[in-house]
Parts: C-alpha cells; structure tokens; sequence
C-alpha cells in the first residue's frame, strides 16, 4: 500500500484522479490539499466523493506532506509547483507534476511561454517525461515525473512513429485540436461560461498557445532534428475529449497501408493506445485512458487523427499510469 497525498485537490483533474485511486488496490490517500479555510471535507467540493472520501482539506507544509506521503501527486498550477517539489524530494516523497514547471528543457523557453522567471531551473532537462509509450524505461526509478500536457500526448503519440522512421517531414507539420471546456480548469473564465461557450465553436491563443513548446520539443526529439509545429487549439461545447488532427509532409511517396502499418507496429504492445482502421471520436475514448489513433493519406498529405479523454489519459489516467510504473503496481492498475 502506498500513502498518497494530493495537492490542489479541488478541480476536475484532481476529482478525476481521486476516483481513480479509490478503486487502486495499491493506493492509500492520506492527504487532500488546499486554502480552503476552515478545513471542510473534500466531499463538500465535490459532491460526487460523499461517503467515498471525506478528508479534510488541509493547508499543509512540505514538512508534513514529507511525513505522511510516499508519492504526492501535484496538481498545483504552473510556478506553484516548482515552488514545493525540490523540498518533497529532498524529504524523500517522490512526485508527479501536473503542471508544465517541468516538462520543457530550457528556464528561457518557459519564461517565454509562462511569462515567468522558473524557480527550480536545475532539473529542467533532467525530469521524466511521463509519457510511458515513449520513456517507459525511465519511468520506474525516478523522484519526479512531469505529466504530459493533454494537447500534447494527442499530437506526440500521434506524429511520432512517424517522425523516428522518417515517413514525414519534420518541417511544416500542422497540429489542429479541438477540446472540451473541461480542459480550461474550473475557475471561472468568461469564455468558459455557459451562455459564451454553449452553441458556439471557436479558436483560441493561435500562434501563442503554451502547450506549442512541448509539442516542438518531443516531436524534435523523436525526429532527430528540429520540427515546429503550427498548432491551433480550439474549444468545443462538450464537457471533455481532445480530438487532434495533424497534416504533414511525407519525406517520399507513401501509401496510406505504410504509414498505418508504422503506427500499428509502433503499438503493438502499447495497453492504452489503439491504433484503428476507423475514423474514431471523442467518445470511444470518454471516460478512458486510451488514446485512439489512425491515419489517412489524402492528396498526398499524411493526416493523423488521433482522440484522448483530456481529464484521464491527458492528465490524471497517464498520472496513475506513471505511478504504477513508478511504485512497481502492474501499469494497466486501476485503468482498465
């Protein structure tokens, strides 16, 4: 059993998770974090969790995090978290980040896209990536583990096999993905209001969206040389599900039986990616931590198509699929 502590355990990527755990047979969850005053119980949060978990919600110090957590799961927002988890490893707790503090290589980048100066610059380039269908071997003996952005496991997963056997272009690859409101947070936002949202379809942060780093960097390494994506996310009226499209250049001719036999030989193994003949949709994948992926060649262009629920197997699914891996539970525990 390993006692589990939880850090920004109010929004929907904690809830997620914590449901998760619940039906873990490994996991023990000692600890819910945050300012809430006057400690009331996580259920009263979120209703759903009634009888299920009634911690309270604490304000805790690292120190007592330390002593009660074997593994703490942060789902802090970005520049929060790289505020506590120098001192939780130094304590010997071991971390999965949900924010971006420790996804990108460079201090500079991230200020660039995060608009603020990295306060834990020393291990950027150093954590693993907690992407486990490309860097399962690195996975099990690391103190920290930098969750995926949900964004991008779909176009990762997606573009990658090809990219490592050069079927594509590294240049010039469009990244098109349309998400469900859930993946903005649940503080309130004007454009994730009801009356804005409902009915409505719209793009948002072309050019300038912070999960484009992180797309370029693992794409680059996966390739062996630089790629830059032009990704536009947009927001759909559905509470979850992440449907990303993906154009690109083939490097040679190519039959669209090549490129899908590349994808399926990439995944033979793979528990939670499915790469199908059909032309999946969001809610193949709801409620799941599967990631499905397919592939057309129209005109000459490789398309991917490629779907994830963004709340598990874009945050809180591949979270536990990454614990599991870390605290030597089978990897598919709790998720199947």
């Amino acid at each position: 059993m390993t006692r589990i502590a939880i850090l920004g355990s109010t929004g929907y990527t904690a809830l997620e998770l914590i449901k998760i755990l619940l039906r873990h047979p490994g996991s023990e969850i000692v600890a819910v974090t945050s300012r809430q005053e006057g400690q009331p119980p996580i259920s009263t949060v979120h209703p759903s969790l009634t009888h299920r978990l009634e911690l309270p919600l604490e304000d805790l110090n690292t120190a007592e995090i330390v002593a009660r957590a074997e593994c703490v799961f942060s789902c802090l927002p970005h520049g929060a978290s790289s505020a506590v988890v120098p001192q939780l490893i130094a304590g010997g707790t071991r971390v999965v980040d949900f924010s971006a503090d420790y996804r990108l290589h460079d201090a500079e980048v991230f200020a660039q896209w995060y608009g603020q100066k990295h306060t834990d610059p020393d291990r950027l380039g150093k954590t693993v990536y907690g992407l486990p269908e490309l860097f399962r071997e690195q996975i099990p003996t690391a103190k920290l583990v930098a969750n995926p952005g949900c964004y991008p496991t779909t176009a990762i997963l997606a573009l990658s096999p090809l990219l490592k056997a050069g079927l594509i272009e590294p240049a010039d690859i469009i990244v098109d993905s349309k998400s469900g409101v859930s993946g903005a947070g649940r503080s309130p936002k004007l454009t994730t209001l009801y009356p804005e949202c409902n009915e409505s379809f719209s793009a948002y942060n072309i050019g300038r969206h912070r999960h484009t780093p992180e797309i370029d960097q693992f794409l680059s390494m996966a390739a062996g040389k630089p790629v830059e994506v032009i990704f536009t996310p947009q927001l759909v009226p559905m509470d979850r599900g992440i449907l990303t499209t993906a154009y690109a250049k083939p490097t040679a001719p190519v039959t669209e039986e090549k490129v899908m036999q590349t994808l399926q030989d990439f995944y033979a193994d793979e528990p939670f990616v499915r790469v199908v003949e059909h032309l999946p949709g969001t809610k193949d994948c709801a409620m799941t931590n599967y990631c499905d992926i397919t592939a057309r060649v129209v005109r000459g262009r490789v398309m991917t198509i490629s779907c994830i629920d963004n709340l598990i197997k874009g945050a809180s699914g591949a979270a536990v699929q990454n614990f599991n891996l870390m605290f030597g539970y089978p990897e598919t525990m709790a998720l199947q």
